[in-house]
């Protein structure tokens, strides 16, 4: 093959890459305010937190890495975007997105929200219809995970396995992949952290087989691996009482029994008891192993190709509350290419995130050097304080000897000027 055709075949591949991979929604917030002609506030509460625009106390890039922040405590936040509708019918959709919980959060969501075209925008809140709710939620030290529900015939079903959630203060990348093969993978920095079948991890579905209801288990079936040996007896001497009076014990002096009562020395526990007795464990010779309930055909399942597809995909929403503000929304991405996904996380997050972190960890240097010259500062003005009252201590042991000697100047002076009749 000539060169020119391997730059042929290479055209064509590229043509198709990019008639394929279509991203659906992508916004990164580059163009300061307009993100309010993008972004609709619901209006079905009349006191909703209100989001700034903000790269936040440290970031990688001070203009790349604004995004929606919550400003307000102990508020429901909705805000929402549209886009061209679609269908991920046959193909992949990845929905993408970073989260910052720069104020350290306590309690709150981080998670997104995607929605039908239809949604009334301006009347969105939790109790509105979604298709698929994904990203990290946290509250205290209980709650620490990543969100992956899906709707299904009208019922949000939570998936069956925990994934953990990031909850320190950095931005993080999450990535959820929905297949048409019906499978599904969940990645934390672009790394993978769970993967799966929708049909196992959720119940969409009854389940294919069920216990036989006809089945039972046979009334002579043993199921006891071992047995008492009815051949062991009890040993004569076996029963020795738990506690016994303490031999040591004596009778105090003054014990009154008129008021004391008649004296009983104390129990203690009894070194020779041996407890319950009971006979040996032998092997079961009629042992015929664990029962296993028959399964049969589930009459009610049945198998559907299509639960990963979603006919008008067309908003994407931030519906959460939290108690402590502080968190950064930025990155969102909806594509139905994996590889589209991955490039823009590499051009955004995969970019800032290592300068955020070295802003961050100076910062936290800089604080820690404080709070030492602070400590410093306190433990020196202590000890100040402590020499401040030990030279006052010395000032008074010096001046009470000579206020003793003037006294007693003092008294000799007045025996002098006294009459002498009266000495």
């Amino acid at each position: 093959m000539g060169k020119m055709q391997v730059l042929g075949v290479v055209a064509v591949i590229l043509a198709v890459y990019c008639v394929h991979a279509k991203v659906y929604f992508r916004e990164e917030f580059l163009d300061g305010d307009e993100w309010r002609s993008r972004w609709i506030n619901s209006k079905h509460k009349s006191d909703y937190g209100e989001w700034k625009l903000t790269a936040g106390n440290f970031y990688g890039d001070a203009e790349k890495d604004k995004g929606l922040q919550t400003s307000q405590d102990a508020r429901f936040y909705a805000a929402s975007a549209r886009f061209d509708p679609f269908s991920n019918e046959g193909k992949p959709v990845v929905i993408q997105f970073t989260v910052k919980h720069e104020q350290k959060i306590d309690c709150g969501g981080g998670y997104v929200k995607v929605f039908p075209a239809d949604l009334e925008q301006t009347e969105m809140h939790g109790e509105s219809s979604y298709y698929i709710m994904f990203g990290p939620d946290i509250c205290g030290y209980s709650t620490k995970k990543v969100h992956v529900i899906f709707n299904y015939k009208g019922k949000n079903h939570l998936i069956k396995k925990e994934i953990k959630c990031k909850d320190d203060e950095l931005t993080h990348l999450y990535t959820l992949i929905l297949n048409p093969d019906q499978t599904y993978e969940v990645k934390i920095d672009n790394e993978k952290v769970e993967s799966g079948s929708l049909e196992e991890d959720w119940d969409f579905l009854p389940p294919k087989k069920i216990k036989d209801p006809e089945a039972k288990k046979p009334e002579d079936w043993d199921d006891r691996a071992k047995i008492d040996d009815a051949d062991d007896t009890k040993p004569e001497d076996w029963d020795k009482p738990e506690n016994i009076p303490d031999p040591d014990a004596k009778k105090p002096e003054d014990w009154d029994e008129d008021m004391d009562g008649e004296w009983e020395p104390p129990m203690i526990p009894n070194p020779e008891y041996k407890g319950e007795w009971k006979p040996k464990q032998i092997d079961n010779p009629n042992y015929k192993g664990a029962w296993v309930h028959p399964e049969i055909d589930n009459p009610e399942y049945s198998p559907d190709s299509n639960i990963y597809k979603f006919d008008n995909i067309g908003v994407i929403g931030l519906d959460l509350w939290q108690v402590k503000s502080g968190t950064i929304f930025d990155n969102f991405v909806i594509t139905d290419d994996v590889k589209e996904a991955d490039d823009i996380a590499k051009e955004t997050w995969g970019v800032t995130k290592e300068p955020e972190r070295k802003m961050k960890q100076e910062q936290d240097d800089l604080k820690r050097k404080e709070e030492e010259e602070k400590n410093k500062e306190q433990d020196t003005d202590a000890a100040d304080d402590e020499d401040d009252d030990e030279d006052e201590d010395e000032d008074i042991d010096e001046e009470e000897p000579k206020e003793d000697i003037d006294e007693a100047l003092s008294d000799m002076e007045d025996e002098d000027v006294k009459p002498k009749d009266e000495l």
